[in-house]
Formats: C-alpha cells, structure tokens, sequence
C-alpha cells in the first residue's frame, strides 16, 4: 500500500513537539519534524508499505528527501507542488491534492479542505490535527482499517 504525507503543520511545524536534530543535522539546516515520525514510518515500512510525501510546497525534492534520509527513514517518493501541477494539468481535476493520480492509497494531511476534495473525488484520507498526541496510533489505526 501506498501512504503518502503532507509536510505543512502535518510533519513539519513549531506548533507541535519535534525530533532532535544533531548538530550535523542544524548545520546543513535540515528541517525538524514532528515528533513520532521515525517511529511511525518504521513502523509502516515494518508493516511493507511505501511512504510517499506529497506537499503544495516548492520545496525541492531533493531537499525533501535529504531531509527524512537524515533522520534515517528514507522516504519512497516526493510529490511537490512543481510535480502535482505538472501532472493534474493534464486532467480536468481540480484540487491541492490528488493522491489516486499518483496511485496512493491514502493520504495524511491536517487540513480538512483536503479531506473534502477527498470526499469530493474518491480518494482515502487520514486527517490529524496539530494537538493530536496520538496520532501516531491514530494513523496506524486508520491505515490498518483501509488495508483490510
């Protein structure tokens, strides 16, 4: 199964608790992530699936990757705002986000807007919010759900 990732106050804010960063880490000014992340994707790439990080921003996918790769949970694939318009400019789509183009299974985001274009299009979601202290086992749950 395919689970992709938002960035944006999904993985990547100061409004929630984060992973320590290594001095190497702050000196190549690798982005913190939310705390439980590596804990998460271990556990779901223990579990065989793909992880994915699909965001609107125009960060580069290098710099997306390199960023996980740090934290020693490479991800599969990245999906930037460059690369979703490049792609849903060929159908007659509209929307931040559109997972099935990409054939993912389910995306995780914290915004409900995606959920609706979710609802609106056919694809999965998982929403989490920012003050969410279990989300890990709040996505776990949900992507256990979708796979059976």
């Amino acid at each position: 199964m395919k689970v992709s990732f938002d960035l944006d106050d999904t993985l990547i804010s100061k409004k929630f608790e984060l992973e320590k960063v290594s001095l190497f880490q702050k000196f190549l000014g690798i982005e913190s992530i939310r705390k439980g992340t590596i804990n998460l994707f271990k556990e779901i790439k223990k579990q065989k699936h793909e992880i994915l990080i699909y965001t609107t921003s125009y960060r580069s996918e290098l710099r997306i990757k390199w960023t996980f790769y740090s934290y020693g949970i490479p991800v599969d694939f990245v999906i930037n705002q460059q690369k979703h318009q490049k792609k849903i400019r060929t159908t007659n789509i509209h929307c931040s986000k559109y997972p099935p183009m990409f054939h993912i299974d389910v995306h995780v985001d914290d915004s409900m807007g995606v959920e609706m274009e979710g609802q609106k299009y056919g694809f999965k979601t998982i929403i989490i919010s920012e003050t969410d202290k279990n989300w890990i086992q709040t996505v776990l749950n949900k992507i256990s759900i979708i796979k059976n």
